[in-house]
């Protein structure tokens, strides 16, 4: 049996501002793909022999949009390990090793980032049946990418001695990201792979190593899966065990100190689409070397990734550059220049503000909310209710709000008090007051909400009761 391990952490801060931590890169639908990058990667299990129900490991804020974008592939049988806080990967994947041996007995596990493209499912899958062929004889095999540039954003590995029989070598080392010149050199030697961050191997051998190089991560993740707390759709792994246990990749941990590591040859036009010049690398373009998405005029720009999303963006007489806007940011850098978009969003945190973390438009297991106005005193928004769905039922310290209907029939509750909300009727929540807003029908219902209040955060809910476990 071969496993799926998705490895959904991490918070893309390079793609800012389309990318943010509570909506990261690996769940977008970027221009010209189809699906996100975390459900592409589960279609591209399609196929694959003796395939299991896959593994998804991801920050515990993220599992309602994991559980829905699953949904919507139909695939609502995964594992779903929610971790408290990220440790890197070697933890991640011993969780899901752990978690593997419950369903199999030995079973082999192909772990693989949420976020990354391959655009050859056929070399991918062949890739995968060599590694698999080595994790039979015992072996650690990870997956390297025949580099078509000296790439500096990449480590490297080093290839040892070919592999009998397979399509594969030894590892001779692991290298940490050059600088150009020594990029360039490992590229003209033919002897360096991009290091991937994928692997294959049986999930017994990787605990068995981890435990032998790291045993304090070893001990601390086994500990945390003895007080797993299981629940219908997600298995929630305890702070108090895992916050204690050692941040470290499988890189680290493991495959620089094993003498199992192998290496697999993968050219099957990956990208582990880092930063904005990647997006642009891997999107169409015209006759101008401009990849162009929304309501964007342009006149002599050349070689550009012009993104917008929400209103005319217009941009004139400049080359290599990248503009991505959004309802509430818009962002400009050199394409060259594209990871120091990281250093924004630090600045974005340090100062404590929102758009680090959050869109104007914010996903909700219910459905959503869009921020439409916002000053001192009041704030404006537009509210989607799923069909079926139920916010929770709260009350607010410091804010009153009045909603009004704009489509479908919304059922209020507001104390002791319910009634009906149609389309163009509006209602007044007193502050304090104890309210709730259901759908019951089979379609989505709309309403727009007025917060008049000295503060108007997202932490002034005080729930009592949810259908989502937030209470």
């Amino acid at each position: 049996m071969l496993i799926p391990v998705i490895l959904a952490g991490g918070v893309g801060s390079r793609l800012w501002p389309v990318s943010r931590s509570m909506l990261p890169k690996q769940f977008i639908d970027f221009p010209g793909m189809q699906g996100s990058l975390f459900q592409n990667t589960i279609e591209r299990l399609s196929g694959i022999p003796e395939i299991g129900d896959p593994i998804v490991v991801c920050n515990a804020e993220h599992r309602f949009l994991v559980a829905e974008q699953l949904r919507q592939l139909g695939s609502e049988h995964c594992h779903i390990l929610l971790e408290p806080m990220g440790r890197n990967t070697a933890p991640a994947v011993a969780l899901a090793a752990l978690c593997a041996q419950q369903d199999a007995a030995d079973p082999y596990l192909l772990v693989l980032p949420a976020d990354h493209m391959i655009q050859d499912g056929d070399a991918f899958k062949q890739a995968i049946a060599s590694a698999r062929q080595m994790a039979r004889e015992e072996k650690l095999a990870t997956f390297g990418i025949v580099p078509s540039l000296p790439e500096t954003g990449y480590g490297y590995i080093e290839k040892g001695d070919a592999l009998d029989g397979a399509n594969g070598f030894r590892v001779r080392e692991f290298v940490e990201k050059p600088d150009l010149e020594v990029a360039q050199a490992y590229v003209d030697s033919g002897n360096y792979f991009w290091n991937s961050g994928m692997f294959l191997f049986s999930a017994s051998l990787y605990l068995r190593e981890l435990e032998l190089h790291a045993p304090d991560i070893f001990e601390s993740c086994y500990q945390a899966y003895n007080h797993l707390e299981r629940g219908d759709d997600f298995q929630y792994i305890p702070e108090s065990q895992f916050s204690s246990c050692r941040s470290e990749s499988i890189d680290y941990a493991v495959m620089e100190k094993t003498d199992a590591a192998v290496v697999i040859p993968l050219d099957a036009g990956w990208s582990d689409l880092g930063a904005w010049d990647a997006i642009w690398d891997v999107q169409k373009k015209n006759a101008q070397g401009n990849a162009i998405s929304g309501d964007v005029l342009v006149s002599d720009v050349e070689n550009s990734l012009i993104q917008a999303s929400s209103r005319l963006v217009a941009v004139a007489g400049l080359s290599d550059i990248v503009v991505v806007e959004t309802a509430d940011a818009i962002m400009v850098t050199h394409r060259g220049r594209a990871q120091a978009v990281k250093s924004l969003v630090q600045q974005l945190q340090e100062q404590g503000r929102e758009e680090s973390e959050l869109h104007s438009l914010v996903y909700r297991p219910w459905g959503s909310y869009e921020s439409l106005s916002s000053r001192p005193g009041y704030q404006v928004k537009h509210i989607v209710v799923n069909a079926g769905a139920s916010l929770s039922l709260q009350m607010h310290h410091k804010r009153a709000e009045h909603w009004i209907g704009l489509k479908g029939v919304a059922i209020v509750t507001c104390d002791d008090r319910e009634f009906k909300l149609h389309s163009n009727e509006s209602t007044h929540i007193p502050l304090g007051s104890k309210h709730r807003l259901t759908n019951n029908s089979n379609e989505p219902i709309e309403i727009i909400e007025v917060q008049i209040g000295e503060y108007l955060g997202e932490d002034d809910i005080v729930r009592f009761e949810d259908r989502y476990d937030r209470v």
